[in-house]
């Protein structure tokens, strides 16, 4: 490996790692500040730091790092029958694959190192061709395996070993039962994660999660080609996350918090930090796969050219270090968005029961991706035996992936003037009457009295 490698490994491991880190600790804020306001109640508002008589609390984001100092100075606790070598391997095995994880996610496209000192835009990818012009790129990927998308089966099934490992070495029977059932939730679930994307790989033609990328930039993203199965795998990613409403092992009703009821100190906040870190990983495995990654509708590596079939409405040259920005800029935007409506899910849904939790995975999401593996094979054996009737609607299907382009386009824009309207907008709150019914009722304009009969 030559310096500069090694140079821009370092500098690919700092950004998702950093990225992951700063958005999961944020994430813990925005559970519960963003629970307040959705409950209409009184977030975390307690952390402050004193400067003189004013009081700092930065919008509760100072109870992040006072969870974080509390984690590391609270008593390393151990039950006395515990195992204490799986009970200490645990949270490792919960808490590493998530970080592995991101090592194959693709955060923007490739950089052509000849061209980018030169400030022009690139040529299209599918145009760069031979050993030359792969060894002058480098992919934003920190290792760019052609097996990636089973290196990520592989290390999200470890999840699995970590939290049977925590139940069975607690000697806990809450920490048990909890276990058990994070196994065989996990197991379920992953039955239909891996099933769902079999459609889309049939479409996409590999397995490199850059290259899914690069297919959806030029077509249409996975969301319009597999529309079940981007719902059906999301699903499946919050109940693998075991958050609301699949928080089932964890379910503090009923088994206090479940396999990692024994656990306090930065065991705990391991598990807990896991769980935050799950949510950003599996937003970007929704983006990579489903959402176009870095793309955005009508931009190209070679800049903006907005076209329907072959008519070209609008083409600007953009740099090439540009058009990298805003596809990393727009990768993690992507993410961003998905993690803040896995959080809007998770203060809006209800628990499941849990035989209604494998009833779901087991008798709805497992026949549906198994219905979307037959309709998706059906469909494209169709077009790769049409002979001349498909190749003559090739143009077709060419315009019709760009209406998407173009629908995409203006369903993001919307989204954007919605969400700056929204916060600009200043909230109107109403006054709440807090006391017995007796003012309620004279604050609604008094009682209806009917009128006293005799008695008879």
């Amino acid at each position: 490996m030559t310096i500069t490698a090694l140079i821009w490994a370092i500098v690919k491991i700092a950004v998702m790692v950093g990225f992951l880190i700063n958005v999961a600790g944020i994430l813990t804020w925005y559970d519960r500040r963003g629970g307040a306001m959705m409950q209409d109640r009184v977030g975390p508002n307690r952390a402050f730091v004193a400067i003189g008589k004013f009081r700092l609390r930065i919008a509760g984001l100072l109870h992040t790092a006072a969870d974080g100092v509390k984690f590391f100075t609270k008593e390393d606790f151990m039950p006395p029958k515990a195992d204490k070598f799986l009970f200490s391997l645990a949270p490792i095995l919960a808490f590493m694959p998530v970080f592995a994880l991101v090592a194959v996610i693709p955060f923007g496209d490739a950089i052509d190192t000849n061209i980018i000192l030169k400030n022009v835009a690139a040529p299209r990818f599918n145009e760069i061709h031979g050993a030359a012009a792969s060894s002058r790129l480098i992919d934003l990927v920190v290792v760019p395996l052609n097996v990636g998308l089973l290196y990520v089966f592989a290390l999200a099934g470890q999840g699995i070993v970590g939290a049977a490992i925590a139940g069975w070495a607690s000697d806990n029977k809450f920490s048990l039962m909890g276990a058990l059932r994070a196994s065989s939730q996990m197991v379920s679930y992953e039955v239909t994660m891996g099933l769902t994307l079999v459609g889309a790989l049939m479409i996409y033609g590999t397995i490199r999660l850059d290259e899914m990328v690069r297919w959806q930039g030029e077509n249409a993203w996975g969301i319009y080609t597999q529309p079940l199965a981007f719902f059906l795998f999301f699903a499946a990613l919050i109940a693998e996350s075991k958050r609301i409403p699949f928080d089932l092992p964890e379910a503090e009703s009923e088994l206090v918090s479940g396999y990692f009821t024994e656990y306090s100190g930065m065991k705990f906040g391991m598990f807990y930090f896991a769980e935050y870190a799950e949510i950003v990983t599996s937003s970007m495995l929704l983006v990579t796969i489903f959402l176009g990654g870095w793309t955005l509708p009508f931009l190209h590596r070679d800049g903006l050219t907005v076209a329907i079939g072959d008519t070209v409405l609008i083409h600007q040259s953009i740099p090439h270090l540009g058009m990298i920005l805003i596809g990393v800029l727009t990768f993690f935007g992507k993410t961003l968005v998905l993690c803040w409506v896995q959080a809007f899910v998770r203060w809006s849904l209800p628990r499941f029961r849990y035989d209604g939790l494998m009833k779901l995975g087991w008798q709805v999401l497992l026949p549906a991706s198994l219905a979307n593996i037959f309709i998706t094979a059906v469909v494209w054996i169709a077009l790769d035996r049409g002979g001349e009737s498909v190749a003559s609607g090739a143009s077709r299907l060419r315009v019709l992936a760009d209406i998407t382009q173009g629908i995409t386009a203006f369903v993001l824009t919307a989204l954007v003037i919605w969400a700056v309207v929204g916060f600009a907008r200043k909230p109107r709150r109403a006054r709440t009457i807090v006391g017995s019914s007796a003012k309620y009722a004279a604050a609604a304009g008094g009682a209806k009295q009917l009128p006293i009969r005799a008695a008879t």
